[in-house]
């Protein structure tokens, strides 16, 4: 079975930088949509990058576009997002998330949240003004 496991969260000021990294037990496969959510305190859960393990093809939510990458180390099954010019309305605890049995059609930012089966426990990210 699939775990993850981010780090990567800490402290930091309005425009520094970031990267949180999200190690899988095992390699999650080429059907593999993964992402990178966020929730804030009374906030709901937003969805902020996904990565379709197969083809390679990465998507993000206007929220981050521009600001944040998400990629993936495959020989190492890590996810990575690298976070840019934060700002504190990205603080938040950050959380990695695989849906194993995707399609590139339905890997989106938008997609039904229901489709992560497998979370990771989240690492926090506060961003100081």
């Amino acid at each position: 079975q699939v775990q993850l496991a981010e780090s990567g969260g800490r402290s930091v000021q309005a425009g520094d930088s970031l990267r949180l990294s999200c190690a899988a037990s095992v390699r999650t496969g080429s059907n593999a949509c993964l992402a990178w959510f966020r929730q804030a305190p009374g906030k709901e859960r937003e969805a902020l990058a996904v990565f379709y393990a197969g083809r390679g093809v990465a998507r993000y939510a206007d929220s981050v576009k521009g600001r944040f990458t998400i990629s993936q180390d495959n020989a190492n099954s890590i996810l990575y997002l690298q976070m840019n010019s934060l700002k504190p309305e990205d603080t938040a605890m950050y959380y990695c998330a695989a849906d194993l049995g995707s399609r590139l059609a339905t890997c989106a930012t938008n997609g039904e949240q229901d489709r992560y089966r497998i979370w990771g426990q989240g690492t926090q990210v506060t961003v100081s003004s």
